[in-house]
């Protein structure tokens, strides 16, 4: 009688040299689809030119990006844009995981105790990908749809995960890309980026202080997973009016208890 067949997520004795096993044409399909989705409403020239790669190439992957509901394109603009069905899959992701789930609750009372928007986000390839958002009731809010990226050194959650960071991936981080200015205030000097995580992690909190967008501050906290990891970011933003230096104390005690909840929830622990 035959054992049962061991189930195996790659072939028997594969190489696992990407630069042997990728696929190249969807490879470049991929990195299409990325730059579009970041990008919303591009032409086809436009999207060549700036892919460096011929109209030809970038109309085929398109096309078959189309018929898959990926992409989609305004004849009357002329302007190719994101699909629904990217939204589709996207939302498959978050399933996968039940941070979001346990995170909606608290991020309801997170944002009824303090009045601001609150978000949850993640670390992903080095920027932070915001994954939920509770709106605030004020009709001046910040809006950070799911999916939409934010550099990490200009973010409450980014600085929030970049503190928690051991010192050989942070400086892994940092020598990967420049620190792009985005306001006056945005921390552009590693050194000063290091000093600021430093009291981050002294305090327990983090502050984007007009450094992403001018009028707006953001206060985090990191969210904890079974191994005492950095796994997401909990925050609340909005404008300046309301969010005031002065009431750092009394706004940031929230943010961090209703990130300790969700450490909780997920069967989290900070670390020792």
């Amino acid at each position: 009688m035959h054992s049962p067949r061991k189930a195996r997520g790659r072939p028997r004795d594969w190489n696992d040299d990407p630069n042997q096993n990728t696929i190249k044409s969807l490879d470049r399909a991929m990195d299409v689809f990325d730059y579009l989705s970041q990008a919303q409403g591009k032409t086809l020239s436009a999207l060549a030119e700036e892919l460096d790669q011929s109209p030809a190439t970038i109309y085929r992957i398109l096309t078959t990006l189309q018929t898959k509901g990926l992409v989609e394109f305004d004849a009357q603009e002329q302007l190719w844009h994101i699909g629904p069905r990217a939204f589709v899959i996207g939302a498959r992701f978050l399933r996968r995981t039940s941070l979001v789930e346990r995170a909606r609750p608290v991020m309801r009372r997170l944002m009824e105790d303090t009045g601001e928007t609150a978000n949850l986000g993640i670390e992903r390839e080095g920027a932070v990908l915001f994954l939920s958002q509770v709106e605030t009731h004020a009709s001046i809010r910040a809006f950070f749809p799911p999916g939409t990226l934010s550099p990490m050194h200009a973010s409450g959650i980014g600085k929030a995960l970049l503190a928690q960071m051991e010192a050989e991936r942070l400086e892994r981080w940092l020598s990967a890309r420049p620190l792009q200015a985005f306001t006056e205030r945005t921390i552009t000097d590693p050194a000063a980026l290091r000093d600021s995580l430093h009291q981050v992690r002294a305090r327990g909190f983090s502050l984007d202080d007009e450094e992403r967008n001018d009028g707006m501050r953001c206060i985090a906290a990191p969210v904890f997973d079974v191994n005492r990891e950095a796994v997401a970011g909990l925050s609340v933003s909005g404008p300046t009016s309301r969010i005031s230096l002065r009431q750092l104390d009394s706004l940031s005690r929230p943010v961090i208890e209703a990130a300790a909840r969700l450490t909780e929830a997920i069967g989290g622990a900070p670390p020792d």
